[in-house]
């Protein structure tokens, strides 16, 4: 097979662009086999089957997250534990308050040394200082507070003296102080909460589009996945792997174009994709599955180089044990049968 091939489809166009005249690599096929197989480690874990879950040498041996986003450890925790959690205060405000504090360092094991720490993280009761203080002794030794998953640049708000985490905690005290969750409940779109969010000081595109899917999962605010997509680096780098000529569209419309025609490239490849429980792939799934394939083709493609130029996928998968019972919004309505895990 080449490694370049026509888009072999019924034409399916955004204005005057048409996509069947994209060229796609061996990468484009990839991406819908990763999405796949990742599901059905998914599936394989949470219904409690013995490992190997795989035997996809890549899979195996690297970290890579799973074909839906909701469904990842950290944005697991975030809905059960932070914003549903049933002893906590479901304000607007307390919710927007306990949503950002959590994503801001988008960490579980920084979450649970401050509740254990400081006790309930709420804004009636939010003390800077005492937050700022467990932060800083975790630093001291040695440990990480913030997650890897994407930066989070420094902001400078208040007297900070250098330290990142100060920044951020005065960010957060700003957007109250500013009511900006009463802003934010009142939009009529995803797009509407991205504007808010990056007109402030130090959120750019990714972050702002990524907090603000964030808080839709949340009762705040109830926009469709569907309505709006950002595409972060990754994403970028792995959309110039799977197409040769993708510079001539708008990501966002690339993203979205890849989630109209899932159906059609499952059956086309002969894939028996598990959707989340009757959930089809959302535009924030297609958009992680990019970054995803961006670094599982350095390894099962290394000769079609991306526009980022890496080479090595650093993080190797480690096991954290039994996975929870799923707990999706449930404004999803969702229906998680029985027979998956039933661990809280």
């Amino acid at each position: 097979m080449t490694a370049e091939r026509k888009l072999a489809s019924q034409p399916f166009t955004i204005g005057s662009n048409q996509f069947s005249s994209l060229e796609v690599t061996p990468v484009f096929d990839a991406y819908w086999q990763f999405a796949a197989e990742r599901q059905e480690i998914y599936f394989r874990r949470i219904e409690r089957r013995h490992g190997p879950w795989t035997h996809d040498p890549i899979l195996k041996q690297f970290r890579f997250t799973n074909a839906y986003r909701a469904a990842d450890r950290v944005s697991q925790y975030l809905i059960r534990s932070v914003i549903y959690e049933p002893n906590f205060d479901q304000d607007p405000a307390e919710v927007f308050f306990r949503t950002i504090l959590f994503k801001v360092f988008n960490k579980i094991e920084t979450w649970e040394i401050l509740t254990e720490q400081v006790g309930a993280l709420s804004w009636k009761a939010f003390r800077p200082a005492a937050i700022d203080k467990v932060l800083s002794k975790a630093q001291q030794n040695g440990g990480r507070i913030y997650s890897a998953a994407y930066i989070m640049p420094p902001v400078k708000l208040g007297p900070t003296g250098g330290v990142k985490h100060r920044g951020h905690l005065a960010l957060l005290e700003l957007m109250m102080r500013e009511r900006v969750y009463e802003r934010i409940q009142e939009t009529k779109s995803l797009k509407q909460v991205y504007e808010i969010l990056t007109a402030l000081p130090s959120i750019g595109p990714f972050l702002g589009y990524q907090l603000a899917i964030d808080l839709n999962y949340s009762s705040l605010i109830h926009h469709e996945e569907s309505d709006f997509v950002v595409a972060g680096p990754g994403a970028l780098d792995g959309i110039s792997k799977c197409f040769v000529n993708a510079d001539n569209l708008q990501p966002a419309d690339i993203i979205e174009f890849m989630t109209d025609r899932q159906e059609l490239e499952f059956e086309r490849l002969g894939l028996n994709f598990k959707s989340l429980f009757g959930r089809r792939l959302q535009l924030i799934d297609c958009q992680n599955l990019f970054c995803e394939i961006s670094k599982y083709s350095r390894v099962s493609h290394p000769d079609i180089n991306g526009r980022a130029g890496r080479t090595r996928i650093k993080q190797s998968f480690r096991d954290h044990g039994d996975v929870p019972r799923p707990f999706f919004p449930p404004k999803w309505n969702l229906v998680v049968p029985t027979s998956v895990s039933l661990t809280r």
